[in-house]
């Protein structure tokens, strides 16, 4: 079992999603400006995180279902976040206070280990995306995300991807074809 399906699995023994909430397509779920401390549990659908940056949007983050998602600055520092989580189909989400979900951490030596162990893996994720975005060509960089993530061809359309991979959606589709 991997650790994000055992702590979901805990979360769920003890009852602890405070609701769930289903988005319609293009629904979203947190806008640029507001604080949102939540943590989320994606049921089914798919999500992706992004940054408008001078009518230019750049897609960081993607969530599909058994995926955890939040927009992690808000939740570490309960300040605004300038990101933006929006469904890209219908998606059903659970959520979790970050009050409710710190004090099942605390509760166990295990609970934080997994916790620690999510994080590390999720820091340790976004270090191989910057660097291949900083450091390989763009067929390069498709074809390590095809390698690491394959599900994500089959659940995000091709233009989200395409940001994501810091390239046009012509491009992406060039790539594919080759």
């Amino acid at each position: 079992m991997d650790i994000i399906s055992l702590l979901i699995e805990k979360i769920d023994q003890q009852n602890l999603w405070e609701k769930e909430i289903i988005l319609k397509r293009n629904e979203y779920l947190k806008v640029k400006g507001t604080i949102d401390t939540n943590l989320y549990y994606v049921k089914s659908g798919s999500l992706r995180i992004f940054l408008l940056e001078e009518q230019e949007e750049q897609t960081i983050r993607f969530g599909y279902k058994n995926n955890l998602i939040a927009s992690l600055d808000s939740f570490l520092n309960d300040q605004p976040s300038d990101f933006y989580i929006q469904a890209l189909k219908q998606t059903t989400v659970k959520q979790l206070s970050k009050k409710e979900y710190l004090n099942f951490i605390e509760s166990s030596p295990e609970n934080k280990k997994i916790w620690n162990e999510i994080l590390k893996n999720f820091v340790l994720q976004q270090m191989e995306r910057e660097r291949d975005i900083l450091t390989i060509s763009p067929v390069e960089r498709y074809r390590r995300v095809l390698k690491r993530s394959p599900q994500l061809f089959q659940e995000i359309p091709n233009k989200y991807i395409a940001s994501y991979l810091r390239m046009t959606p012509e491009t992406l589709s060039r790539i594919k074809k080759s």
